[in-house]
């Protein structure tokens, strides 16, 4: 297992001097994000449209400044073993939109993630996206929702990794909800494997309502590859619920063994 602490750490706060944190931390988090995403996009140009670098600003500069401003410890398990040289989808569960921070974190190498449309529409954030390649998704557009994933097989045949959270929505208890369908439709079509992804605390560092921030440990803990190659379409829904279980399994190994 591998540890990466942050040098903020729980004061003797009382409920006002949490308040005047948070608002600090959300100060710093736009600052922060708009000025790596201006940069990012300028390193973008330089490169001639490479994308690579201007992702890992992503996981090297812009996720560890927020995790550190958010007092994060963060305990990785289970990554050594995974070769990230070949294309994989990463599909974990949600707690906190501080998990797409740690994703970019734990991940070493460039990674895209499938987005909500509404995102798209977000000032800097909705450039940025656009600009890395990310896949964006119309949750009530079905046929739509198809397409845009279709296109992420162009990513997968240049090597590259996509990170999705099937649920769909950030869990507001903890619990790991319904695993929707459509990538892993997308898993079966490409062959890609999948890699299933616990993520446990970050709702507790910020909620999935409000902007609470409070300190503390996130563990994020890999299972073993599920292959898909030999898989159908018809499949679909029964490896949506085998990587929801594994999940699961991974997020309270004591409860259910090791996987």
């Amino acid at each position: 297992m591998s540890v990466i602490s942050s040098s903020v750490r729980p004061g003797l706060l009382g409920g006002f001097g949490w308040r005047v944190l948070n608002v600090l931390q959300l100060l710093f988090t736009l600052l922060w994000t708009a000025v790596l995403i201006c940069l990012a996009l300028i390193v973008l140009l330089l490169c001639g449209g490479r994308r690579h670098w201007p992702l890992r600003m992503a996981s090297r500069w812009w996720a560890p400044g927020l995790l550190t401003g958010a007092g994060v410890r963060l305990e990785l398990e289970g990554f050594e073993g995974i070769d990230f040289s070949k294309p994989c989808i990463v599909v974990a569960n949600h707690q906190s939109i501080i998990d797409v921070c740690v994703l970019f974190r734990a991940i070493p190498v460039p990674l895209r993630f499938v987005l909500k449309q509404e995102l798209a529409r977000v000032p800097f954030v909705g450039a940025y996206a656009r600009a890395m390649g990310m896949v964006f998704i119309e949750r009530q557009a079905a046929r739509e929702a198809n397409r845009r994933l279709h296109e992420a097989t162009a990513l997968f045949e240049s090597g590259h990794s996509l990170c999705a959270f099937p649920e769909g929505t950030r869990s507001r208890d903890g619990r790991v909800g319904p695993f929707k369908g459509g990538v892993f439709k997308l898993a079966i079509e490409s062959g890609v494997p999948i890699l299933p992804v616990a993520i446990d605390g970050s709702g507790q560092v910020l909620p999935a309502s409000g902007f609470r921030v409070r300190p503390g440990r996130i563990r994020l803990r890999a299972g073993s590859l599920i292959e898909t190659s030999q898989l159908q379409p018809s499949d679909r829904q029964a490896l949506a619920q085998r990587c929801h279980d594994a999940v699961v399994r991974l997020q309270h190994p004591g409860a259910h063994g090791q996987l």
